[in-house]
């Protein structure tokens, strides 16, 4: 089955087991999704998408994981996506609401779906055929197949790009994400996470893969493991000079304290599985190996301020 049909069909799946008032047809006098004036959009690669579309001017508020393009961050908010209140979201009068999978909590998701405006859950899967997927759903959703079709088009050829990319590393190098480091045991990706996922896609090594979720790390396993890049977060890592990261015991004497390799690349960047994917895979290769003449993949309208890694 194509991506294009598959789509189709999943979310005709998806409205049938859909509970009775999370779809327009299931409320009597509820607007049409497709013309949907007033969206809230909840979660970073939903946001993505709605801009890549085109939609931008539909979208009345975001949460506060839509940090990109910067338009977003002009838009008003509703909170943290997994820390919603349905009166934050119904506040704004929007007219559909499409949020990302794992938006919370429950009992304000479940409010949402028996609110008297559609509200519409995308699946959230962190690899290229799931950034395709969320794409394909969306567009359809909003009657905006034309132009899902021109999105995902280029999103494939960027990610077949990636792959020849990924196949022509030589060696491949061992690195460990780091989601936060608050204490002298910084919360690390392993199995699982998105942070997992966009290593695979970059051709890089999960240094930590012995156990699922982020978790704190342990000197001991850290050590074992010898990685030979950190990664972090743009946004937590204002104050994280190499000095200061590589003097933790968790990571000094690895194979990346003595290169010296910290990288910092926006977290929403590398971990939305939206259109900008195989970029941030790309750019991710690009800072893991620097010794490597990596191409750059064509530029994109809806990527047009991709972050430079540091």
């Amino acid at each position: 089955m194509s991506c294009r049909a598959f789509g189709t069909a999943f979310f005709i799946g998806l409205l049938l087991a859909a509970p009775v008032g999370t779809t327009a047809q299931a409320q009597q006098g509820a607007p049409e999704i497709g013309k949907a004036e007033r969206i809230v959009s909840i979660g970073g690669a939903v946001t993505e998408i709605l801009y890549a579309l085109g939609l931008g001017d539909r979208i009345v508020a975001v949460d506060q994981t839509s940090t990109y393009p910067a338009e977003a961050l002009e838009k008003p908010q509703v909170g943290y996506m997994r820390a919603l209140s349905a009166e934050g979201v119904l506040s704004v009068t929007p007219d559909l609401v499409i949020a990302i999978e794992g938006s919370g909590p429950p009992d304000v998701i479940e409010i949402l779906e028996h609110a008297s405006i559609p509200f519409i859950l995308v699946p959230e899967a962190h690899d290229g055929a799931g950034a395709v997927e969320k794409i394909r759903l969306i567009a359809d959703l909003l009657g905006e197949t034309e132009k899902g079709d021109a999105v995902i088009k280029a999103l494939a050829a960027d990610l077949h790009a990636q792959e020849a990319i990924r196949a022509s590393i030589p060696t491949r190098r061992k690195a460990i994400f780091v989601l936060g480091m608050a204490s002298d045991a910084p919360l690390v990706g392993g199995e699982g996470t998105a942070a997992d996922a966009i290593f695979a896609l970059s051709g890089v090594d999960n240094a930590l893969s012995g156990f699922s979720g982020y978790k704190p790390a342990n000197d001991e396993a850290t050590m074992a493991a010898q990685p030979e890049a950190v990664i972090l977060m743009a946004e937590r890592a204002h104050e994280l000079t190499p000095e200061k990261v590589f003097a933790a015991p968790v990571f000094a004497g690895t194979p990346a304290a003595r290169d010296n390799r910290l990288i910092a690349l926006s977290g929403s960047y590398l971990l939305n599985f939206g259109p900008r994917t195989a970029h941030a895979a790309r750019d991710l290769t690009a800072a893991v190996y620097p010794e490597l003449a990596i191409p750059e993949l064509p530029a994109r309208p809806w990527a047009t301020s991709v972050p430079a890694p540091r």
